[in-house]
């Protein structure tokens, strides 16, 4: 392992203003957003899309640091046969690729889960080091429900897992992205998100270490301490900020390169408010930016329908999304921007 390599990269991820479009989305869940515009999911639409994206210079050199591919996308070449890793890495970006292959039922722990994936890991990253991949992604999956959810199994087995990840990767020479998501699916409030994120950063952390994970090597992507969607009681931009700050001072290192924050299902621009809020709070350790992928693409989606014609305006809403969030990580983004769309 090289450690000032992914030093290196880890800080190239977090750049000041840029940072990650999560453009990962398995076959199954890009099939379902395609099926909300009526577009027909295959190879060819799919390459289509994110062809596009990966086109829109202006974003993807001003705005995006990394972009994290499916394992579909990191093979695929574009319409004119350019490998699509080389337009990501022809704009400046860096090529990352998610690793896990999703969840499964975790035993004797009903209505939880563990993300799976561990096994032949290592010769995966090993070829996807070769094709062009210099960071990856794995996603953990912690529900809040009722009183017993989480269990501390689901903690402690899904933080494991991510730590063998993250040491397997740096193993390869690729830095990881630590991502352990408290889902804000249910009914608890922001005090309760604190609570269980607060367990589950501890626990990752702890895990690290065992693993010798370096952390001056990765990148850790977790959700924001945010109230879930179907609680009564919402928390304020101000009181998000505020929490989420007070919760990494207390369990991230200061050695970390950055974090990258997941949009989690927040709306375009409550993502864009609540990171914005953060910076502007200031006098962190590390830079806080964000690895969205709804959050910068659903705009985009819905204008381009799978039309050819729609392209351009496709192209122009991902641009302005990458540009509120790019004002959003330096704490200068304002609401009133949002109607300033890019003509």
């Amino acid at each position: 392992m090289n450690l000032a390599d992914l030093n290196k990269v880890a800080l190239a991820m977090v750049a000041p203003g840029k940072g990650l479009l999560a453009a990962d989305e398995s076959s199954g869940t890009i099939k379902k957003r395609f099926d909300a515009i009526n577009v027909v999911s295959t190879e060819e639409s799919r390459r289509d899309y994110r062809e596009m994206l990966f086109r829109s210079d202006e974003a993807m050199k001003q705005c995006i640091s990394g972009v994290i591919l499916y394992d579909e996308t990191i093979w695929q070449n574009a319409a004119d046969g350019t490998p699509l890793i080389k337009l990501i890495e022809q704009s400046g970006a860096i090529p990352g690729i998610k690793v896990d292959e999703g969840t499964q039922a975790l035993a004797n722990s009903p209505g939880e889960l563990v993300t799976t994936g561990l096994d032949k890991l290592a010769g995966r990253l090993e070829k996807y080091y070769a094709q062009g991949a210099r960071f990856a992604k794995w996603r953990a999956v912690i529900d809040i429900s009722g009183a017993d959810i989480p269990s501390r199994t689901a903690i402690h087995v899904n933080a494991h897992a991510l730590a063998r990840y993250a040491a397997l990767c740096q193993a390869a020479q690729i830095v990881p992205i630590v991502e352990p998501e408290v889902l804000m699916d249910g009914d608890h409030d922001i005090d309760r998100c604190y609570a269980v994120t607060q367990r589950v950063l501890n626990k990752t952390f702890h895990e690290l270490r065992i693993q010798r994970v370096a952390l001056e090597g990765m990148i850790l992507k977790p959700n924001m301490v945010i109230a879930g969607k179907k609680s009564p009681k919402q928390a304020s931009i101000g009181e998000v900020a505020e929490k989420t700050i007070r919760l990494l001072k207390t369990c991230v290192p200061a050695v970390v390169p950055g974090i990258a924050f997941l949009s989690g299902g927040q709306s375009d621009e409550d993502a864009t408010a609540h990171l914005d809020a953060m910076n502007k709070i200031g006098g962190l350790p590390w830079p806080l930016t964000f690895s969205y992928g709804r959050a910068l693409q659903a705009a985009p989606q819905k204008a381009w329908s799978g039309k050819v014609e729609n392209v351009a305006a496709s192209q122009r809403a991902f641009t302005h999304r990458a540009r509120m969030n790019s004002l959003a990580s330096k704490g200068e983004w304002k609401a009133d921007l949002e109607t300033r769309k890019a003509s």
